[in-house]
């Protein structure tokens, strides 16, 4: 295992892969090496790139250190890029979307592309309960964690309740609930862009060139969210991957990450 130091002095595991230009991958809720969509994107990707992935703090191997703070996420992700060199192409993915947006203009981020962050800004979805978090806080407190993520797939994520129950008897199960304190984390980065109202301009630092990716069989919320970021980002551009959800394959989106990161 590999690992560097925050600043707090928490310690942030990481994996280096392939050869060329540094390409930091910021994973979403509840995912981290080894259970993580940008394991297999990171494969695709090493034959162009110097691939970091990363175990976000109270995930996989790295450390936590309390009270969270977006903040200590973004010095996380600093020290990742500090072991990279310095500076490096970052992508984020679905809530890792919000962080890579937070990190990027305090780093040295040349370029930045964006997969599917789960903002809801209008009426195609109900937008996440107000009391949400406080429920969610609650759950966790009691030491539920099958329940906290339960209310985060239904309630945060959208997915129907049949749905979630099928998954409750998957392998993968019990490591989604071994994570499961982590999700205030994700929920503290992207829940004030899930009340069904418009982006505000809210990046205007991030000038950045950005690629903005939905997928072409993603829920209408969803792929609105996306554009939606795409509008507001100083130096974006949208593109669709036909086929696509949320649940992307590496092998469609690798090579659009290559085409823009090496262009």
């Amino acid at each position: 295992m590999t690992t560097t130091t925050s600043a707090d002095g928490t310690r942030i595991a990481y994996t280096r892969a392939g050869s060329g230009p540094a390409l930091v991958l910021v994973d979403g809720a509840l995912c981290y090496r080894g259970s993580s969509p940008n394991d297999a994107l990171a494969k695709e990707l090493a034959t162009h790139f110097t691939v970091y992935t990363y175990d976000r703090r109270g995930r996989g191997e790295s450390g936590d250190a309390g009270p969270y703070e977006v903040r200590r996420e973004v010095e996380d992700l600093a020290a990742v890029v500090k072991e990279a060199g310095g500076e490096a192409f970052l992508f984020g993915i679905s809530s890792g979307v919000a962080l890579a947006l937070e990190a990027a203009p305090r780093l040295a981020v040349r370029k930045l592309a964006l997969y599917e962050p789960p903002f809801i800004v209008d009426g195609t979805r109900r937008r996440v309960p107000e009391d949400y978090v406080a429920r969610l806080d609650q759950a966790l407190k009691e030491g539920k964690r099958g329940k906290a993520v339960k209310m985060f797939m239904t309630e945060g994520v959208g997915l129907g309740g049949v749905m979630v129950a099928m998954m409750r008897i998957m392998p993968f199960w019990p490591k989604l609930k071994r994570v499961a304190h982590t999700i205030p984390y994700d929920t503290a980065m992207v829940i004030d862009h899930q009340a069904g109202e418009p982006l505000p301009a809210a990046w205007p630092e991030v000038k950045i060139p950005a690629l903005v990716i939905d997928g072409g069989r993603s829920p209408d919320w969803m792929r609105n969210g996306v554009a939606s970021l795409a509008k507001v980002l100083p130096s974006a551009e949208y593109r669709t991957l036909p086929g696509q959800t949320h649940i992307v394959k590496a092998a469609a989106l690798a090579p659009v990450l290559k085409e823009f990161f090496l262009a």
